[in-house]
């Protein structure tokens, strides 16, 4: 089975510099941004590629590799 690397709002929260929470919900509500892999009870998640991909292209300067 294919491991996939989830990450959700307070993941982004980090990725992104430790943005307020506000910030994570306009970023991740933005048309630019990949669409969750999944909606749970807890909330959203992504997979973490689709999120390092969207941050180097919106936000190269948060860019880790």
């Amino acid at each position: 089975m294919e491991r996939v690397d989830l990450v959700g709002a307070a993941e982004i929260r980090v990725m992104l510099g430790n943005v307020s929470r506000q910030r994570v919900s306009v970023v991740t509500n933005s048309k630019s941004f990949p669409d969750p892999y999944q909606e749970l009870t807890m909330g959203k998640v992504w997979r973490k590629t689709d999120v390092e991909k969207w941050i180097k292209e919106h936000r190269p300067d948060l860019a880790t590799g």
